[in-house]
């Protein structure tokens, strides 16, 4: 269904494709502005270094058929034929090309794709609270490279639709897409993203069964109006899945950073759990429950060799750990679950 094309200059996704399977899946208005946000993307606006992706995007190997599964966390695509010495190092230089690596991890043969975040750690955390995916129309907001997506494909997912504007996510994404369709490609044809934030959906789709919208809250400058945005893509009974930077606290207050958040500019908000339900609940939310609230540790985010920027590690008070570099209170995480009134 999706076919990779090089016109000589982008890589692109066919958008013709991508616009009959929305439409398939019954998500007409989406499809009809899908192909349009496509050609922004590859054509009208493309990012400087997509010539680049390209190329490494060319260079992949076909891995032929294999078997796909989680192992140890990571997405893990194994050929029937293995790669030889030389094939994995040329693989592992290709797919640094899109340096830094953020979400996974991700197994390709013998190569690990060792990410910046244990992406796998926060599924398996969420996983016990979510309903069940089987056939399920799913939207992942704000969904980095679609490590989430391809879990929740693995889940049973009808169909995954990821939104993302940052256009190395899309770029890893295809990667990885490309490497997975010759072992699965009735699997890979399930998911897509889309790279486009979540204010260009059309509005009040009230389509999906299902959404996540997580680590994304915090970034957004008016947090009920993302509340409202999330509400509008989900049909009656839908469930959202929200996981999103919380400070301890039973009232209903927020940190709103003066400056910045662990090195982050763009934090404007971080709620209590209390908060943060009360929103939810004034949006339309119903059965608002926190499942989990986790203190981010530098064992689930790190600098690796696939991530060689900063990190938490160096976000953090070095005098107290328990502190941001501002002096903040470090880094905790909440999952909370509701059902769409």
């Amino acid at each position: 269904m999706f076919q990779f094309h090089v016109d000589g200059c982008l890589s692109l996704i066919d958008g013709s494709s991508v616009a009959a399977l929305l439409r398939d899946a019954g998500l007409a208005r989406l499809a009809d502005v899908a192909s349009a946000q496509l050609h922004q993307t590859f054509q009208t606006s493309p990012h400087g270094d997509w010539p680049k992706w390209r190329d490494a995007l060319a260079r992949l190997p076909i891995l032929g058929q294999g078997t796909l599964s989680v192992s140890d966390g990571a997405i893990a695509m194994q050929p029937e034929q293995p790669l030889a010495p030389t094939a994995v190092e040329g693989l592992k230089d290709t797919l640094m090309a899109l340096h830094p690596w953020r979400k996974g991890p991700f197994l390709i043969g013998d190569l690990l794709v060792d990410t910046e975040w244990r992406s796998d750690w926060k599924w398996d955390r969420l996983q016990p609270h979510l309903d069940d995916l089987n056939d399920r129309l799913v939207l992942d907001v704000g969904c980095g490279n679609g490590y989430h997506a391809w879990r929740a494909a693995l889940a049973g997912a009808r169909l995954v639709v990821g939104i993302d504007p940052t256009a190395l996510f899309l770029a890893q994404f295809l990667a990885i897409k490309q490497l997975l369709l010759p072992i699965a490609a009735t699997m890979a044809n399930r998911v897509h993203l889309q790279p486009i934030g979540i204010e260009a959906l059309p509005k009040e789709m009230r389509r999906f069964d299902t959404v996540f919208s997580m680590g994304v809250l915090y970034h957004r400058r008016s947090p009920i109006d993302h509340l409202y945005e999330l509400r509008g893509a989900l049909r009656s009974g839908g469930q959202l899945v929200l996981e999103t930077l919380v400070i301890d606290g039973k009232s209903q207050a927020a940190l709103i950073p003066p400056g910045r958040y662990a090195k982050m500019r763009n934090v404007w908000f971080i709620p209590t759990t209390t908060s943060l339900e009360a929103w939810l609940q004034r949006v339309g939310f119903n059965a608002v429950r926190t499942v989990d609230v986790t203190k981010t540790d530098v064992n689930e985010q790190r600098s690796t060799a696939w991530m060689m920027f900063e990190s938490l590690a160096d976000f953090l008070d070095p005098a107290d750990t328990d502190l941001t570099i501002e002096k903040h209170p470090a880094p905790r995480r909440a999952i909370i679950v509701a059902e769409a009134g």
